[in-house]
């Protein structure tokens, strides 16, 4: 054990653990108000809404300094925000109690896919080419955020962008920090800064004792565990396949997922998940040049969202305290390394182009069918047109 924090301080990096932070930044800014939603449609009290922000902090935070220390990989674990849009439509007219009872059932699903080893046999299927197509179109809109707050903001965006592309070529290990700090000063520059709401509280957590409606497992529970492992596993695992992670075992991350998941259910941790946008931030080069020390990032991302659990209220004031161009920007450009790494595998070999080009096209599309998000679907039509393509030959 000491040795490994030993090993932990060498490797510690000021790039990766930035990397860390605008992961955890991105992921609470751009999603934080579809969890208080899901909160008050199940009728959550401003104090449980402050509990689940605890107790998503707590088991993200816990998932991510865990998993990433054990394996020496920047494993990310983040909530659905796709299962949080599902409950903030599906929660009206169920009680808290037996929304926690929804949360615990997905939670022991999760746990069982894990220990039977289901989902890994299942993506093992998938090839690398199709996996990186998969990636680049989950974050194709993100790069386009780039250019469409440009138009809400075209002094802070456009020096943030021209900050990247010089410190690139200058600093290339330090570009993201140099346009987190830059994007910073001139939005305190500008006085979009909102901070006067801010209130440094530490938050109670607070216990909901579940309730089991049949109907509510099978009508929003099932629902809720097929968006999760579709929308949120399965592109997280074509992160770490596009990153050179290809051999990591899944199995063992998603049981301890579901394991957290389960201890945290009655606090409001309705789900947790490997990450996928946030992910491929902290297995970018930015994070690190030697991806072997890229783990470092989803520690620091671990320690932060601990923070944030711990904070409560008040993160939720300070996250929302930046302008979205800013957000939406940040994103974007510490994106765009990965973007277009994922695009070159994708299309590198011609026998996968095809299959690839469909699997992208149909991912960035954000289509929905039966309530399954695209990056399912995308990997399901790139699969049928390799399958077609074998078949001639």
């Amino acid at each position: 054990m000491l040795l490994n924090i030993k090993t932990i301080i060498r490797d510690w990096s000021l790039s990766a653990t930035v990397s860390g932070f605008i992961a955890v930044l991105i992921g609470f800014a751009s999603a934080m108000a579809i969890v208080l939603q899901a909160g008050q449609a199940a009728g959550a009290s401003p104090q449980i809404l402050e509990s689940w922000i605890w107790a998503l902090g707590i088991g993200m935070g816990v998932g991510c300094i865990g998993l990433s220390a054990y394996y020496k990989r920047p494993i990310i674990i983040v909530w659905s925000t796709p299962g949080a849009a599902l409950l903030a439509t599906s929660l009206m007219g169920a009680t808290i109690e037996q929304a926690t009872g929804i949360f615990i059932f997905v939670a022991i699903l999760s746990i069982l896919v894990g220990v039977t080893g289901a989902f890994q046999k299942l993506t093992s299927y998938i090839p690398l080419p199709i996996a990186s197509a998969l990636l680049a179109g989950v974050l194709f809109q993100f790069g386009l955020q780039i250019f469409t707050s440009f138009a809400l903001n075209p002094l802070l965006v456009g020096i943030m962008l021209s900050i990247y592309l010089l410190t690139k070529r200058v600093l290339p290990r330090y570009a993201i920090v140099c346009v987190f700090l830059v994007g910073i000063i001139i939005t305190i520059f500008q006085g979009q800064l909102a901070t006067e709401n801010l209130a440094f509280e530490l938050t109670t957590p607070i216990w909901v004792s579940p309730e089991f409606d049949i109907n509510l497992l099978i009508g929003i529970g099932i629902p809720l565990f097929i968006v999760t492992m579709t929308s949120q596993n399965l592109p997280g695992i074509a992160v770490l396949k596009a990153s050179g992670y290809e051999k990591q075992s899944i199995s063992p991350i998603l049981t301890t997922v579901g394991s957290i998941n389960l201890v945290l259910a009655p606090f409001g941790g309705f789900t947790f998940n490997l990450a996928a946008i946030t992910a491929a931030i902290c297995t970018s080069e930015e994070a690190h040049p030697d991806k072997n020390k890229r783990y470092i990032a989803g520690i620091a991302a671990g320690i932060f969202n601990i923070i944030a659990g711990l904070l409560g209220a008040a993160v939720v004031a300070l996250f929302a305290s930046f302008p979205m161009a800013f957000i939406a920007a940040l994103a974007g450009i510490a994106l765009l390394g990965t973007i277009a790494n994922s695009l070159n595998t994708a299309f590198v070999e011609p026998v996968y182009r095809e299959a690839a080009l469909v699997t992208f096209l149909v991912s960035a599309s954000g289509i929905s069918f039966f309530e399954i998000a695209a990056s399912f679907w995308g990997v399901v039509f790139g699969l049928i047109v390799l399958a077609f393509q074998r078949l001639k030959h």
